[in-house]
């Protein structure tokens, strides 16, 4: 086999960029990390972790209050479509030859929504980013959205839309955020029906472009081969002829509602997927560590939880059982999660209740306290071992309103936490009967208070427009 030198170029940047994405050895230990701040001299903000050690760019960025709580009633997933069509041609490039140039010189290029922001991520080999960048600037400043490419990218998302309507846990999360917040955005599909795809134009597209990629709602972090005066450079060319400001940003604020209710998606088959959900406590909260603590010890990510030593070590009720902490801008939630058989589903609810009528009762070990900090902070470094996942970080901080010395601020706050703190929370977080959400076939004791039939959902998730 002869080699032309394009090929061979394009094989070792291949080689390098997956190399340098897995490799924990280029990226400096998370405690170590020196954040600068820059600005560019169009005067956007970028935090940038330099790393020479490896020939790799990570660049990460967000339009905040550009996610999927925009779309429109009747024109739900389209922030979803446009993350599928950017790429799809853009500038003088078709669709063919766009994707031809990122797989030529091994670009990874991605967007993605969450409820409240969209997210976009670029991964190169310095030797190509002068190009990565140009491609960037035009997915995001002359994307085509050509009525070609809106028809097969819209086969696509109803395609994974297919897919989830028989996932039991996404049942149960469409059965309680229209349950909980009823006429809200949260409570619409992100990805959109069949009928609400099918009234998605070229037009509409272009409108959510213009008002939401926008100078006033940019988040970009970066990690990598480059330096600071490259950077400032490099993002004044992809974002600065952005329209400085867009549509107006609204505020969905919600408190969920009827807590306390039992839903039972009706599923057949041996096992049910459960979903338990109270009101949360917010990332501004003074209280938020302490509450992250307290999920850790309750039922955070180590089967040493209490709530996975009581349902699934002592009794073997379930194949896994966790807790966490959601958080969106209208709306901080608890929440819990777990699969088990049908036949298992009453002892394992009156186990959890045992759980959390404890933790109110002050009964948490100053061991438990020690043990969470200890994790958390101890865990929290992994998520650094590589250029991306440093720039990801670095964009959540900012989104989220945090310091570049996030690492410190964080493990001071997580240490400050008391016994007292954590009696405080359960009593905020736990005072109320949480909502219950089962997707399956349990026992008659479960006693829902309304039933919902799982093809009914399914069914109106792919319901045609007329």
């Amino acid at each position: 086999m002869t080699w032309r030198p394009a090929a061979l170029r394009s094989l070792l940047s291949a080689v390098v960029l997956a190399v340098a994405l897995l490799a924990v050895i280029g990226v400096r230990p998370a405690a170590a990390l020196s954040v600068e701040r820059i600005v560019t001299p169009a005067g956007i903000e970028v935090w940038l972790v330099p790393n020479d050690r490896v020939p790799v760019i990570s660049l990460e960025f967000a339009f905040r209050d550009a996610g999927s709580f925009t779309d429109p009633p009747g024109l739900e997933g389209r922030a979803n479509l446009a993350t599928y069509l950017l790429d799809e041609g853009a500038g003088d490039l078709d669709s063919q030859a766009f994707q031809q140039r990122l797989a030529d010189r091994v670009i990874q290029l991605g967007f993605d929504i969450g409820i409240d922001g969209f997210y976009g991520s670029l991964r190169t080999t310095s030797m190509h980013a002068e190009e990565a960048f140009e491609l960037l600037r035009l997915a995001l400043q002359a994307p085509h959205f050509e009525d070609e490419a809106i028809a097969r990218m819209k086969a696509a998302v109803l395609g994974d839309i297919r897919r989830r309507v028989v996932d039991p846990a996404w049942l149960t999360r469409r059965a309680f955020f229209e349950a909980a917040f009823p006429d809200h955005p949260l409570s619409r599909p992100s990805r959109g029906t069949a009928a609400s795809l099918e009234a998605i134009g070229r037009d509409d597209l272009i409108a959510f472009a213009d008002a939401h990629f926008t100078r006033d709602r940019l988040v970009i972090a970066a990690s990598g081969d480059i330096t600071g005066e490259g950077l400032a450079a490099a993002v004044d060319h992809i974002f600065a002829d952005l329209p400085a400001s867009g549509a107006p940003i609204a505020e969905h604020p919600a408190e969920p509602v009827g807590i306390g209710t039992r839903l039972q998606v009706d599923r057949e088959g041996p096992q049910s997927t459960l979903l338990m959900a109270l009101p949360g406590i917010d990332r501004e909260d003074p209280d938020f560590y302490a509450a992250l603590v307290l999920n850790q010890i309750v039922g955070g990510s180590t089967l040493n939880s209490r709530l996975g030593q009581a349902v699934r070590g002592a009794r073997g009720l379930t194949y896994g059982i966790s807790s966490y902490l959601f958080e969106t801008d209208a709306a901080d939630l608890w929440m819990l999660s777990s699969d088990l058989s049908n036949e298992n589903v009453p002892e394992a609810l009156a186990a959890v209740a045992a759980v959390l009528e404890a933790v109110v009762a002050g009964d948490i070990t100053a061991e438990e306290l020690a043990d969470a900090v200890r994790y958390l902070t101890g865990s929290y470094p992994l998520n650094f071992t590589s250029t991306d996942q440093v720039a990801d970080r670095l964009l959540g901080w900012q989104t989220n309103g945090r310091s570049p010395s996030h690492i410190a601020d964080r493990t001071a706050a997580l240490e400050a936490v008391t016994l007292d703190d954590l009696a405080r929370v359960a009593a905020r977080l736990f005072r109320e009967t949480p909502t219950m959400v089962i997707a399956g076939d349990p026992p008659t004791e479960f006693a829902p208070d309304h039933v919902i039939d799982a093809a009914y959902l399914a069914a109106r998730e792919l319901a045609e427009g007329s």
